[in-house]
This record gives structure tokens, sequence and C-alpha cells, in this order.
């Protein structure tokens, strides 16, 4: 039976409509209409906005495993069902610098995963391992290598449909290997990197157009060498993802990097864990406990954020002077845009899945609704 949601404001990621009906029929966005239909079971949400469901393109862990860890379909389902939680109904799962037989195992996970359910993992985000050593962070040093020709080519191949994202280093690379992963249908990501301004704008030229965490771990702004952040401030055509938790980065530098990149601003949580259910947790010689609501290792350094997208969504509007309906933006049709996706995800649009976030005006109340 078709479905109607009424009595909503609606977010579609273009405009903002109070005075029509969201038409659903087998998981579908069919239209959007002034009239509800005959014969048609109606959803009433009582005065609440209504949004695509968040996305979020880079989350370690759920409630209980951690990816990296535990590649298993498993673990993918906790950062699924928990993540839902919280208003966000489509994932990448992360997996980290690990080694090679590791990351096989977590694209196997995925693509099983996959086959069984039709949800919102959308497929996973290999993040390393080829990746810069002077800005590894918490990535683990024995497990970071240069790219060959042969380990890329097996990981494309192996990972053709379930790699949807990667963060590489790209001034570790050759221009062959860079044109390579560009050449294939996996996004590419520069992050972990010490890349100079100059070539950070060199690889964005050749077609990179995404870095991984604004701020966290590459090079940093300098009035005499920008850095790769100083280059993402500089390319309008470069999203910029961020964690905006106040400790990967002061709220006074988010609110700078939402001024200059405005609608390439892109919220991520980056979880270690979500709901800091996890208080200890140790991965080989990678450790990290909770302190004062931020994960950390025993050398005191940060080690995995704690907040959800609702958190990160509800901060922009607090710390940013976003306004409701831009920090929305910012966890759904944008993080669709920055993996290529903005056709399929992000918006309420016919043909788009029904999978949605129902939200109040002080988004106070934030809820999943998978239709």
């Amino acid at each position: 039976m078709k479905k109607a949601i009424i009595n909503c404001t609606i977010h579609t990621g273009e405009k903002v409509i109070d005075d029509s009906v969201i038409l659903i029929e087998n998981g579908i966005i069919q239209s959007l209409q002034k009239e509800v239909p005959e014969n048609c079971e109606q959803v009433n949400l009582q005065g609440y906005n209504i949004a695509a469901g968040f996305i979020d393109i880079h989350i370690n862990g759920g409630e209980k495993f951690y990816f990296t860890q535990y590649p298993t379909e498993e673990t993918i389902h906790d950062i699924y069902e928990s993540s839902l939680q919280y208003g966000t109904t489509a994932v990448l799962p992360c997996l980290i610098t690990s080694s090679h037989e590791n990351i096989l195992e977590g694209i196997e996970a995925i693509k099983n995963y996959r086959a069984k359910y039709n949800n919102g993992v959308l497929g996973m985000h290999l993040e390393g391992p080829f990746i810069n050593p002077i800005k590894r962070g918490a990535h683990l040093a024995k497990y970071v290598r240069t790219p060959t020709n042969a380990e890329l080519e097996e990981i494309i191949r192996y990972g053709k449909g379930v790699i949807k994202l990667i963060t590489i280093a790209p001034e570790c690379f050759t221009d062959e290997q860079v044109e390579m992963l560009l050449e294939s249908d996996i996004v590419v990501s520069a992050g972990h990197s010490n890349a100079t301004y100059k070539q950070a704008q060199y690889y964005f030229d050749k077609g990179i157009q995404l870095i991984t965490h604004l701020f966290n771990a590459m090079t940093q702004f300098g009035h005499r060498e920008p850095g790769l952040v100083g280059a993402t401030f500089a390319n309008e055509n470069v999203f910029a993802p961020i964690i905006l938790d106040g400790a990967h980065c002061d709220y006074a530098a988010a609110r700078i990097a939402y001024k200059l990149k405005k609608d390439k601003l892109v919220l991520i949580s980056d979880a270690l864990f979500l709901s800091k259910k996890v208080n200890e947790f140790k991965w080989g010689d990678f450790n990290a406990h909770l302190q004062d609501g931020f994960y950390r290792n025993e050398e005191g350094n940060l080690a995995g954020a704690t907040i959800s997208m609702a958190d990160a969504v509800r901060n922009a509007v607090i710390h940013l002077d976003a306004s409701v309906n831009e920090a929305i933006k910012m966890a759904t049709c944008r993080p669709a845009a920055a993996i290529k996706m903005d056709n399929t995800i992000g918006k309420i649009k016919a043909g788009f899945p029904a999978t949605f976030v129902k939200f109040s005006n002080d988004l106070s109340v934030i809820e999943s609704m998978v239709m």
C-alpha cells in the first residue's frame, strides 16, 4: 500500500516546503504533492520537520564493535543499527590502516552484508594504509606503507562496488597510481597527508575533490606555507568534512571554515564508538579510553570521536550559527555530493529512498524514519 507523510515541514535538500505530502511506495519516494491520494496509509508527523536521513561517510564503530578490529557482518550491523538511533540512515563503515588481509576481509564482509540486507550501508571507507607516516595520527606505524601498483590493483579489483571512498596521502603516490584510483569508481580523499600547498593544489587539479577531516592529520595553514588546510580553503571545488566536537578542532576554527567553505563543508562523526558505552578499547598497539567525553590514548592524545551525526548537526547550529536547514544539508545532500551519490541519496525527491530524519524545530528531537 502507498503511504503518505502528512502534516510536516519538508526539507528536500533544495528547498523547504510547508504545504505538501510525501508519497511513498515500496520504500521509494514517488512524489511530493498537495493532496493525499485515496487508498493511502497516512503517516501524520504532527508538525515536525522531515529531511532525508543523515549520511555518515566516516564512522569507525557502533555501540559495541570496531570495524578495523572485527571486519565482520556483525560489526557492520552494529554500526548501522547504532547510527539509526541518531537520525543516520546511510553509513560508510571505515576501515583504517591495517594489513592487506584485513582490508580484504573488510571488503568481503561489506559485500556479503549488502547481499543480505538492502539498507543504508552504502559500502566502505578505506582510510589508509597508504598515508604519510608523519601525519599518521592514531594509525599504527607498522601498517603504514607505500603503495605498489600490484596492491592498488588488487584493492580496486576486489573492492569494486564496495569501496566507495579511499583516504590517501597523494604525495606518497606516483602520478600513475593517483590516476589509477581516480579512474576507478572510488572517490579519492586527501588525508593523513604532509602535502604542501603547491602539492595539494596539484592533486586537486588532477581530480581529487575531497579531504578526509579538515584540520586533522594534515599540514596546517601558515603564513609562509598555507599547507593542505590553506589549499582546501582556496579551492572552491573541494569538499571539507569536519569533526564538529570541539576537541578535534576548536569551534572558532570551525566557524572560519564554514565562512570559507560554505556549501562544501560536510559533517562527519568519525566516531570510534557511538553512545559512549565502550570505556576502554585495545586493538594491538592501538588503545583508547574514555576521558572527559573523548577517546584518548595512553599518551593523552585524541584517539577517536564520540559524537553522532545528530550531535554534529546540533553543534553546527549552536557553534557555527548555521540555520537548521543549513545544518541538515551538511549532514544529507552535501555528504552525498562529496561521495558523488547526490543523484541517488540525500534528498527528498522522486526516485530517492524513503529513509528520513524527523526533527523538532530546536533539534531536541531527532529520529530516524525508514519506510
